[in-house]
């Protein structure tokens, strides 16, 4: 292949998607270790950069705006200035074929959607999404390099273990109960749960971002105890957060984006699932938090509905099913 200079990775998605896009793009840096690479992604997705020197740099992209197609021609724009020799697109429709057409890059990877997409692009990838979300981002990347990156890595050091800790992140993103994916249990259920940990003799932690305001305020009006630290308003940002993973012995969270940073820090992880589809979004070493409820359609969310159903009997999980797991 013609020397890389310049490398454009594309991926509209939360900071979730943006984590588990990490390790394509390190084994792309791994391959062309003098390359620039730039990452389009929402801006909501940007505090991504905080935990990777793989990125070098960002173009915003405001997808979620009304003037979406406004945005997207900005996008186009200043993706041709760059002149980039490789892009690769996260995008599973021929849409996203034909944007990373009008960059202008060289060479240019996506998903085979069709024969549209297999025109436009050098190499067309099949798009397996029965497997780990990271491993199907990673193969885009398998068109020019031999590098395999399975996991997540960030630039945040290890941490010295907190002794006994189990440290709780409750939350979901607000535009996910926004758009009716319910994907965690109640704050009730959660406040039960540091409860009985703290019986156990557990040191717990709590914690949050801002979306999880709600969430957290229900909790310490629940819960019965005063014995666990409350760290809510005390991570700043992605990094913070990502540190104070890093030195709990256990974490404990919903199926959400902290979930991912946990993975790339290599702390024991422990993750509620209910709707979604565990084996896409978790790889071997988290333990998946699971109702028994032999729902015929779970997992549904995004591969059969694009919200949750009324009765969530998927998330019927009680605190001491929480403890069991974890026991």
């Amino acid at each position: 292949m013609e020397k890389i200079n310049k490398i454009l990775a594309v991926n509209f998605g939360g900071i979730g998607d943006e984590i588990l896009f990490l390790p394509a793009m390190i084994s792309l840096k791994k391959e062309f270790p003098n390359a620039e690479i730039t990452l389009a992604l929402e801006p909501r997705s940007k505090s991504v950069k905080d935990l990777t020197d793989v990125i070098d740099d960002l173009i915003l992209v405001d997808i979620k705006n009304k003037n979406k197609y406004v945005e997207l021609l900005k996008f186009i724009f200043a993706a041709r200035k760059r002149n980039f020799d490789l892009a690769i697109t996260a995008g599973g429709n021929k849409f996203m074929s034909i944007i990373l057409f009008l960059t202008g890059a060289k060479k240019r990877y996506g998903y085979d959607c069709g024969a549209l997409s297999r025109k436009l692009l050098t190499r067309a990838v099949p798009l397996n999404k029965n497997q780990y979300a990271a491993k199907m981002y990673h193969d885009l990347v398998t068109p020019v390099t031999n590098n395999i990156t399975e996991l997540p890595e960030i630039n945040v050091p290890l941490q010295e273990k907190i002794p006994n800790s189990v440290l709780i992140h409750p939350g979901v993103s607000k535009m996910s109960i926004q758009k009716g994916m319910i994907k965690t249990v109640s704050a009730e259920v959660w406040a039960k749960t540091i409860d009985l940990l703290v019986q156990k003799n557990k040191k717990v932690i709590l914690t949050g971002g801002p979306d999880d305001k709600e969430c957290i305020d229900t909790i310490l009006k629940t819960v019965t105890t005063t014995n666990f630290e409350n760290f809510y308003g005390m991570t700043k940002n992605l990094r913070d957060l990502a540190e104070l993973i890093g030195k709990a012995e256990i974490f404990l969270c919903s199926d959400s984006a902290p979930l991912h940073v946990a993975v790339a820090m290599g702390t024991k992880t422990y993750a509620i699932f209910g709707p979604t589809d565990d084996k896409k979004l978790i790889p071997d070493n988290v333990t998946a938090i699971k109702a028994h409820d032999h729902c015929s359609l779970k997992p549904c969310l995004w591969d059969k509905r694009q919200t949750t159903c009324k009765t969530l009997d998927c998330l019927k999980i009680t605190a001491q099913d929480i403890i069991n797991f974890i026991n």
